[in-house]
């Protein structure tokens, strides 16, 4: 097995009815772009009810039809927020837990000790969550998930990686390996993925590779690092 190998975005998702939901930050191939993804799957009517909204750095989501919400606690929340030089990218609540702790001087690990995996058993879906560290014309970004210990939800485990970003690498962590009843974790380090310099060509080869029944939204935006230029890209499966 080639553990430097680096793989394309839809080798890993394509055929896979359920990855849940993923974090993808990387560099771009030519060097000059700090590039990060998120997306979103669903397979229930209250996952599928959602829709992203960009409110100039920050992105939330919200019920797409408000009628129809059942529990709001998992399905609403800011996957994206940035504070000064840092960019926190997760899939639930712990955004803000994240953001308060760098606002008085801690970390992104830290913070992320305080919380756990989510609290709906069976599955127990574990939280992603990245972080984006600018330092002048460079970064380095940090991952980690936090999964539960066993079947039945007893403790939690707590993994962060560090990486230096690296011109044509990322790396994707999802919250689950595949379809389930319940739904397996995902398992292993976050997986190493190509970072192209078109920001259209990597959306489109995330979105297209995600399952068309299960798919919900997805978010990418690319950073110049020498300019400091932002490009972003959105797309919503429910448009109103």
């Amino acid at each position: 097995m080639d553990i430097y190998k680096i793989n394309s975005v839809k080798s890993l998702i394509e055929g896979n009815s359920y990855v849940g939901r993923g974090i993808i930050i990387g560099r771009s191939e030519d060097g000059s772009k700090a590039c990060f993804a998120y997306f979103i799957m669903g397979r229930s009517a209250n996952s599928r009810n959602r829709v992203f909204v960009e409110n100039g750095d920050e992105v939330t989501i919200y019920p797409y039809d408000e009628s129809k919400v059942e529990d709001p606690s998992l399905i609403i929340y800011s996957p994206i927020r940035k504070y000064q030089n840092h960019i926190i990218v997760t899939n639930g609540n712990q955004t803000d837990t994240v953001y308060d702790a760098l606002a008085i001087g801690g970390s992104f690990s830290g913070a992320l000790t305080t919380r756990e995996f989510e609290p709906d058993g069976p599955n127990f879906t574990p939280r992603i969550s990245g972080i984006l560290n600018f330092n002048g014309n460079d970064f380095d970004y940090e991952m980690s998930i936090l999964k539960s210990i066993d079947d039945i939800g007893s403790d939690c485990c707590r993994y962060t990686y560090s990486y230096p970003s690296k011109a044509g690498l990322g790396h994707f962590i999802h919250t689950y390996i595949c379809d389930g009843n319940p739904i397996p974790t995902f398992c292993g380090e976050p997986e190493r993925v190509a970072v192209p310099n078109c920001i259209d060509e990597f959306t489109s080869s995330i979105w297209n590779a995600l399952d068309e029944n299960n798919k919900i939204s997805l978010y990418v935006r690319y950073i110049d690092l020498n300019t400091g230029e932002v490009q972003n890209r959105m797309i919503n499966k429910n448009v109103k």
